[in-house]
């Protein structure tokens, strides 16, 4: 059974810092990555990582986010840096069972960053 859990998310004030993690287990992962739901608005990608450590950003996040995974612990992580008000929102992790198409999501973790 695969299981995906977040862990990280919190308040922090505009210009701050935040670490998000999530551990998969119950299989080998390909793609895993971030998406986020701000209040009212749809689920948009953040970032997503390869096994080979490719990696895809959001245009507007790129320069501020920064992801990176540890495959021997089927673990992603998410380092969100100079984090503005417009970042608050749900941070779900995704991942994808190897060999398979199957994803699987996290029950998402809350970022809130203050003015």
């Amino acid at each position: 059974q695969v299981r995906v859990r977040e862990s990280g998310g919190g308040l922090v004030q505009a210009g701050g810092s935040l670490r998000l993690s999530c551990a998969a287990s119950g299989g080998r992962f390909g793609l895993m990555g971030w998406y986020r739901q701000p209040p009212g608005k749809q689920r948009e990608l953040v970032a997503t990582i390869t096994s080979g450590g490719s990696t895809d950003y959001a245009n507007s996040l790129k320069d501020r986010f920064a992801i990176s995974r540890d495959n021997a612990k089927n673990t992603v992580y998410l380092q969100m840096n100079s984090l503005k008000p417009e970042d608050t929102a749900v941070y779900y992790c995704y991942v994808r069972l190897f060999p398979t198409t199957n994803d699987y999501w996290g029950q998402g973790t809350q970022v809130t960053v203050s003015s």
